[in-house]
């Protein structure tokens, strides 16, 4: 019992004090912010048609925004809804949105990317 008591006061300050320790504390800001970034995505995936439209336009003429935007912006807006519904799944885990940018009011003016893999926030 003495020697378990010892080993416990030596391993419990290494934990206190590693890396993980101090993610816990940013835990859950973090899981807030996937939480939210979950529920703009499902809600506003559909404004991705009239933006990829713009985006497309403003790159390739007008005609070319209108048709291959639009076909494109329908991708783009199930990409994001279907990403949002992932976040809101699976927010206790903090990893980062597969969209980018994670919200579609962050660079307008900007086609959405997609991620391959998930990272931890």
């Amino acid at each position: 019992m003495n020697r378990l008591l010892r080993m416990l006061a030596l391993i419990l300050p290494l934990f206190f004090f590693s890396s993980q320790a101090s993610m816990a504390k940013d835990y859950p800001e973090k899981v807030g912010e996937k939480l939210g970034a979950g529920v703009s995505n499902i809600l506003t995936g559909i404004a991705e048609i009239p933006k990829t439209m713009i985006v497309t336009g403003n790159k390739n003429g007008i005609a070319y925004g209108m048709t291959a935007g639009f076909l494109t912006g329908i991708v783009h807006a199930v990409g994001r809804t279907f990403s949002g519904a992932l976040d809101l799944a699976t927010f206790p885990l903090a990893t980062t949105s597969l969209v980018a940018p994670e919200f579609i009011w962050n660079e307008f003016d900007k086609e959405e990317t997609t991620y391959e893999s998930w990272h931890m926030r």
